[in-house]
This record gives C-alpha cells, structure tokens and sequence, in this order.
C-alpha cells in the first residue's frame, strides 16, 4: 500500500497586533486661562510661548483667555486656580495649574517627554 503525505493545513492563526502609530495632531490647540496681566499670568504666557517654540514650532495656536473679561468661560474648562493651561488637542483633554516655569512638569502635560 503506498503511503501518500499530506501537507499540513495553514491554520487559520490570529493577526499579530499592529502597534499603533503615535499620533501627533497637525495644530496643538492651547487654552491659557488667566486673570488679568499680574506677573504670574505673563510669566505663564512668556513660559508657554517659549516651550511651544522649542518643541512644537508651526504647529500650536495659544489661545489667552482672561478671566476678569470673560468669567463665564471657567465653567466650560472648570477652571479652579490661575493661570491654567488646557491642552484640547491632542485628546484627551489636560489642565496644567501655574506659570509653568517647571519646564520638565510641563513636557510631562502636554505628553512630549515621558516620566521620569
């Protein structure tokens, strides 16, 4: 009797995962709530502007919104302290309290540099 070989079936096995690619956003769309132009709520916009420079040239749109003209804006973001900066995008949405002048906090935030 002749002996015949099969070939082993392909088994129908699961997709390897794709590692999802990071997404960075075309526009960071930044929120500075502040109050007023106390030496803080400057130092926080000169901090930003300076950070979104270095790290994200042509790429951010800061938008100051000051409490004292538009107090009604605080509830939308609820806004508890001053100055704060919300991140919109990149999702999801992050709150940054102060002037941001820890340079290394503020990286962590807006998730351009890993912890620790």
């Amino acid at each position: 009797m002749p002996t015949t070989k099969t070939k082993p079936r392909a088994r129908p096995g699961k997709p390897k995962p794709r590692k999802p690619k990071p997404r960075t956003p075309e526009v960071w769309k930044l929120r500075l709530f502040v109050a007023g132009q106390t030496p803080k709520s400057i130092r926080a916009f000169a901090n930003l502007k300076v950070l979104c420079e270095e790290h994200l040239k042509g790429r951010y749109q800061i938008e100051v919104i000051d409490l004292l003209e538009n107090p009604h804006m605080a509830r939308g973001d609820q806004i508890v302290a001053l100055p704060t900066l919300v991140v919109n995008l990149p999702r999801p949405v992050r709150q940054i309290i102060g002037d941001l002048s820890n340079t290394d906090r503020v990286l962590v935030g807006l998730a351009l540099q890993k912890v620790g």
